[in-house]
């Protein structure tokens, strides 16, 4: 375009703004930075105190529960014109997300939620894929590298959205030759982690991406621009494909943020580590302060009189069977044992205390981890106990869900917008290999339902299923005579596999009938 919209002066205040943000993040971005010292034990002076792994361990029992249940999606139509469509979305999404490596996404992801509060996951067209052809791509995006508009609680309320990324100078310089003169030392001061190694930024810039929404007319559109050291590297609305319509059809930010616990005025929430790292300091130091009474008392230590006759290397050396002293007298009257204090029980009573304070609040009692106490051994009873245990697990992997139903909306309206060509998916299903292709304007509908469940189950899950399986089995549901009464049963019934179960009873009454 003739008439840039984005210019050089619009790329300062731009710049401007981004330095306002970042000042207004400084306490969380602090918050953060003490927080991954916790999750690596770094956190207590050593020299005194010695860390446990009680906040440790409710973290990572945590990330196993969402681990167990790895959302997938089902996609449903409004109307029946759109059912193909749904179909085909149904079978091609859950591709799409195995080949982002959502998995691994998700993980990462889960470890930032219980950590900080906050996951945020980035959903963006990169047309650099496929040798250029362009895809879809998600990845984990670190809330220490993204700025938004203070007091916002919803992302994309923000007026502006930047993101901040540190690239190595010559890279840059290869992919924009026309900035290699400009590149320097990075522009904005980014805040990072404590890292065992030594990082050199001294070769790298600070690229940032820099999202903002416009309205236009009736629509609001959100539009995309990249910089560097204030030089312009990219703007959509200088873009004539992208001027009047946005950087991204669905107008929305590209970055979808699931928090732990809400904090009033942000988008962040505040995680476990946030909740419990109170409790976890006074079991370090209660800890600490037994081990080292225990220490001090079965190692002795004596007074010993300056003027003494006693040997005291001899008396030091354990192996030793006779000491000498000389002059007469008792030898007790030159050296004299330190008594050490014994610590009273109730100090250990407190400590158990705390850590059962940490066990109760973060939710990871004995019998979520497979530990029993009371003499419950029946196996459907503990069962029951780690079901009841696991509703905060349950609380929190629902959020998620929520998060990624947004992400699985957004990777349809990808689709829709960027799939100007045919793209071929390979589908395994239980009959074989199939082959199917899908293309943006074959989307007509403009919202499709999404509907998340759990993609892996836990062994529990699995084993409460198969036993349920069973005892409708031993009490004669599935025979021949009682396939009506089985029909009424099943609907009545809240459970994963019913709807397959039914139709398998359908499918049978219907072969005995013809």
């Amino acid at each position: 375009m003739k008439n840039k919209i984005i210019d050089e002066g619009a790329i300062l205040r731009a710049s401007e703004t981004l330095q306002s943000y970042r000042a207004s993040k400084a306490n969380l971005e602090a918050r953060l930075i003490d927080n991954e010292q916790w999750w690596r034990l770094r956190h207590c002076d050593k020299s005194s105190t010695t860390p446990s792994g009680w906040l440790f361990n409710s973290i990572i029992n945590k990330h196993a529960d969402a681990m167990d249940n790895i959302p997938t999606c089902s996609c449903l139509p409004r109307e029946e014109r759109d059912r193909n469509a749904a179909e085909l979305l149904d079978k091609i999404l859950p591709c799409i997300l195995e080949e982002s490596g959502f998995e691994a996404i998700y993980s990462s992801c889960w470890y930032e939620k219980l950590k900080s509060g906050t996951a945020c996951y980035g959903v963006f067209w990169n047309p650099s894929l496929n040798m250029g052809l362009g895809n879809i791509d998600i990845h984990p995006v670190d809330i220490l590298n993204l700025y938004w508009e203070p007091g916002v609680t919803d992302i994309q309320n923000a007026k502006n959205i930047f993101h901040v990324e540190l690239w190595d100078n010559e890279l840059l310089s290869s992919k924009y030759p026309h900035i290699s003169d400009t590149l320097a030392s990075p522009s904005i001061d980014v805040s990072h982690y404590i890292y065992d190694d030594t990082v050199d930024t001294a070769d790298k810039s600070a690229v940032i991406d820099w999202y903002y929404k416009k309205k236009l007319g009736t629509k609001t559109v959100v539009h995309y621009c990249k910089f560097v050291n204030n030089t312009l590297l990219y703007a959509s609305e200088n873009d004539s494909e992208y001027s009047q319509r946005g950087y991204y059809d669905h107008g929305k930010y590209p970055f979808i943020i699931d928090s732990l616990y809400p904090v009033k005025g942000s988008i962040c929430g505040f995680g476990i580590i946030d909740a419990m790292k109170g409790t976890q300091k006074e079991i370090d130091i209660l800890g600490s302060s037994i081990v080292k009474n225990a220490k001090m008392s079965a190692g002795r230590r004596f007074f010993v009189r300056a003027d003494g006759a006693l040997n005291e290397r001899e008396f030091a050396d354990w192996d030793k069977p006779f000491v000498h002293y000389s002059g007469s007298g008792d030898p007790n009257s030159s050296i004299m044992p330190i008594n050490i204090p014994a610590l009273s029980p109730i100090c250990v009573s407190i400590l158990n205390n705390k850590i059962d304070e940490m066990k109760e609040t973060s939710g990871n009692r004995d019998f979520s981890q497979g530990s029993v106490n009371g003499g419950v051994t029946a196996y459907n009873a503990i069962l029951a106990l780690q079901e009841a245990g696991n509703k905060t697990t349950r609380d929190m992997i629902s959020g998620s869900y929520r998060a990624f139903e947004s992400i699985c909306h957004m990777l349809i309206e990808l689709i829709r917008q960027f799939y100007t060509l045919p793209r071929c998916f390979r589908i395994a299903g239980s009959k074989g290999m199939d082959f199917i292709s899908i293309k943006g304007d074959m989307l007509i509908a403009p919202i499709y339902d999404i509907k998340v469940r759990a993609h892996k189950k836990s062994a529990y899950s699995r084993a409460a299923s198969n036993d349920l399986a069973c005892k409708l089995f031993d009490m004669g549901l599935f025979n021949e005579n009682n396939r009506e009464a089985a029909k009424i049963c099943l609907k009545m019934m809240d459970f994963d596999g019913r709807d397959e179960m039914l139709e398998m009873i359908r499918s049978s009454s219907a072969e005995v009938m013809a």
